[in-house]
């Protein structure tokens, strides 16, 4: 079970090293980052408004203290000492209230203070973080194009390798036609193969078919020179048996000639 359970998280890793694209990555990387840093400009000025809040409560406890104040001193003028002495109290008990909240505004500015620099240190690395991201993106595209093209140059690319294994399966095909071709002709040439349809010859056959042929054209060169020339009778007779015995014509110059009676 151990080694099941090893070798799947070998090919779990290995398939999704082959799904994780590095650019989607990094955008999730700066997409979290973004969001941590809204919720620490959040609790910023969550801070900001609680201090703010105490603020309004120390300013209305001040007005009242010094309200109070205002009443002692009018009550003992007025010779009503109990009077003052109730003001006096209030207030009293108000500025412990005071007191109480001047300690949390502080408290509160302070932790302000320290989410304010959090959040401006923050800033500074997200936008560092997004320009590095930004590089690395860029050059993994590069790299990427770079390393198809030198592939496809290569030849070891899926794409150029199966056109290639293409190219080598026609030239191979191609190949062996020939070279069927050439076996065929040079056995019927040889007369190991006898053509079906009866229209192939030897090589005897053939040349000497080629011989004919080219005494054909010599005797037919002849007659045609002893006709230009005005030759008689005679040279026509001499190029027909010739031409039927298979011997060669005189030549005018060779044959007799004969005075005219």
């Amino acid at each position: 079970m151990k080694r099941m359970g090893m070798i799947f998280r070998a090919k779990a890793n290995k398939a999704l090293d082959r799904a994780e694209d590095p650019r989607e990555t990094l955008d999730y990387s700066y997409q979290k980052q973004l969001e941590l840093l809204q919720k620490v400009r959040r609790g910023v000025a969550d801070v900001a408004t609680s201090r703010k809040r105490l603020e309004l409560q120390l300013n209305q406890l001040q007005g009242q203290s010094a309200k109070l104040e205002d009443q002692g001193r009018k009550a003992l003028a007025l010779g009503r000492e109990d009077l003052a002495r109730e003001a006096l109290t209030r207030r009293s008990a108000l500025q412990q209230q005071v007191t109480d909240l001047e300690t949390q505004h502080q408290t509160l500015q302070g932790e302000e203070e320290k989410l304010t620099l959090a959040s401006q240190r923050l800033q500074a690395k997200v936008d560092a973080f997004r320009t590095k991201k930004e590089t690395i993106k860029a050059t993994y595209t590069a790299a990427q194009a770079q390393t198809r093209i030198g592939e496809a140059f290569s030849g070891i690319s899926e794409e150029m390798g199966d056109v290639g294994m293409a190219i080598q399966r026609a030239e191979d095909k191609t190949a062996q036609l020939q070279a069927r071709a050439g076996a065929i002709d040079e056995l019927m040439a040889s007369g190991a193969l006898d053509d079906p349809s009866g229209m192939a010859k030897d090589d005897i056959t053939a040349e000497l078919d080629r011989l004919s042929g080219g005494s054909d054209v010599e005797l037919e060169l002849q007659r045609m020179k002893a006709e230009l020339a005005g030759g008689s009778s005679a040279d026509q007779q001499a190029l027909e048996s010739g031409q039927n015995g298979g011997a060669q014509p005189a030549r005018p110059q060779d044959q007799p000639r004969f005075d005219k009676q």
